[in-house]
């Protein structure tokens, strides 16, 4: 399975959590820690810690593959970029990384975009990059975690 991948970095990982809540806003920093688990059936659960101005936060994304379909999908939450309802991406399979994209409801406007990606380019650590994207198509950083395997 195209998720076996992910088998390597089964196990605790420390890290930096940088968010930008508004495109002209600040970056604030966190430490941040994350757990890659393998979930029956050939997903994989990727949960982690983060802090936003002195509250600890929290949030989780299950990675699963779409073999008729060839695309990644996820489902994602996160106690502070969410509300009660999980987001839902889907995107292309690829050896290199996972790129799925959801979207979100903005009233009184129309929807947005959400990206993320994970890129696991080696067996100690792993990055996750998630962008706001605007109904024109516009994205904006929002997340860049940077993690190395906790020893």
């Amino acid at each position: 399975m195209i998720l076996a991948r992910f088998g390597r970095l089964t196990g605790r990982w420390q890290g930096s959590y940088r968010l930008t809540a508004e495109p002209s806003g600040p970056v604030r920093v966190s430490e941040s820690s994350a757990t890659f688990t393998p979930v029956e059936g050939g997903l994989t659960r990727i949960d982690y810690t983060w802090d936003f101005e002195g509250t600890p936060q929290e949030g989780s994304l299950l990675l699963g593959y779409d073999q008729p379909r060839q695309v990644f999908t996820a489902v994602w939450t996160d106690s502070w970029h969410m509300s009660d309802k999980p987001m839902v991406s889907e995107g292309p399979a690829s050896s290199e990384s996972v790129d799925v994209r959801g979207s979100y409801a903005a009233p009184p406007g129309p929807d947005w975009g959400w990206r993320t990606v994970i890129e696991t380019a080696g067996a100690d650590s792993f990055r996750m990059v998630m962008h706001n994207v605007s109904p024109d198509g516009q994205e904006y950083l929002a997340v860049d975690a940077e993690y190395h395997r906790a020893r």
